[in-house]
């Protein structure tokens, strides 16, 4: 069996350093929050090349969060794409507003920006981009947009910790970036977690306050709040796995160059990487029509996949209030209809990307030997 993500294999790796760092928040009993919460905050900001780091709870409380410090609420629109994980619009509902969909770049799978500017209204107050899979979105033309217009630009980045735009770290490019460390995720915690990064001040004290009751200190709340803590041993199991990231990173980067390499001449639809982007393949995503029929020969060959995502926000019942319908964003249906993700992860060794690859190969050789 080739696992899609293999968590064991990279405990393995650093068990030692994982337990010593879970047994010293054992011994001093900072649970939630504390003195390794607080240096995570600073390693993680310092490396996503932003002046402050806030952790919470989840990545979804951090772009809840970030929309709120952001001045966002009732009667306000925010713009995002429909392709994504549900978090990202959640998180727009719970401060009141809406969100208003434009389709993304089937190339990219990130936000088309050439759509931006005429969904603006006067209604509008933020962008939010999606770094999805692990590839960043186009910032420059999004952040000329905000600027000609006067909105916010808040990244999701739970995707996407260490990628680059133009030589810059995601989540550090915007007014505030929001990262997940579920642990599934690059950097993922042995639990639920997350961070906003920002270099802006005032946002730092608003969502500091706003994760933990709104209190500015014990017993003096200034605004009302949510409890949504990071708990200590998170943070110290995070801080462990930050040593690490880069080197993970690479050899995420390297594994998925070889399913470029093995696959260059299968005529299958491999990711493809932006000029300006250092993509750090979250997801490592193929496109067919035939997903499920793929999906399940790859599954009897011990192949595990996964599907990112197979329904866009706007077509899910849960969203039918905001008024889309079947059609309206071709290029995130279709995405949604096509994609299939091959395992992923660190550990993924050449031997693993050839095997997976040979059977991809096979079954688009099969497909295109099928009569029309």
């Amino acid at each position: 069996m080739i696992p899609f993500v293999d968590l064991k294999a990279q405990y393995t790796g650093i068990k030692d350093e994982v337990n010593a760092a879970i047994l010293g928040v054992l011994d001093t009993c900072q649970f939630t929050l504390g003195s390794e919460v607080a240096a995570f905050e600073e390693e993680f900001a310092s490396y996503s090349q932003a002046q402050y780091g806030i952790g919470v709870n989840t990545g979804t409380s951090a772009l809840h969060l970030a929309l709120l410090a952001a001045g966002i609420g009732p009667g306000d629109e925010v713009i995002t794409v429909p392709f994504t994980f549900v978090a990202t619009v959640a998180a727009i509902y719970y401060t009141g507003a809406t969100p208003v969909f434009v389709d993304i770049d089937p190339r990219t799978f990130t936000i088309d920006v050439k759509a931006i500017e005429a969904a603006i209204t006067d209604k509008t107050k933020a962008i939010l981009p999606v770094h999805l899979y692990g590839q960043p979105a186009d910032m420059d033309p999004i952040l000329d947009i905000a600027k000609r217009h006067g909105l916010v630009v808040i990244e999701d980045a739970a995707q996407a910790h260490g990628a680059e735009y133009k030589g810059k770290r995601v989540g550090s490019i915007g007014d505030m970036g929001c990262f997940s460390f579920y642990p599934g995720k690059n950097l993922g915690a042995y639990g639920e977690g997350g961070m906003v990064v920002t270099s802006n001040p005032e946002y730092t004290r608003t969502i500091r306050m706003l994760r933990d009751w709104g209190a500015e200190q014990k017993y003096q709340h200034v605004l009302k709040g949510y409890n949504f803590r990071l708990e200590g041993i998170q943070g110290a199991v995070l801080r462990v796995k930050l040593r690490h990231l880069e080197a993970w990173t690479e050899a995420r980067r390297a594994a998925a160059a070889h399913y470029n390499e093995l696959m260059s001449d299968s005529g299958v639809a491999t990711p493809e990487a932006m000029p300006y982007a250092r993509h750090v393949y979250h997801i490592y995503a193929i496109r067919t029509q035939q997903r499920s029929e793929w999906q399940q020969a790859l599954q009897d060959k011990g192949i595990q996949t996964g599907i990112h995502y197979p329904i866009p926000v706007h077509l899910l019942p849960a969203y039918a209030d905001l008024g889309y319908t079947q059609g309206d964003f071709p290029h995130s249906e279709q995405a949604a209809n096509e994609v299939l993700s091959l395992p992923m992860f660190a550990e993924l060794s050449l031997a693993q990307c050839k095997e997976v690859s040979k059977a991809v190969t096979l079954l688009a050789n099969q497909s295109m030997a099928e009569p029309a």
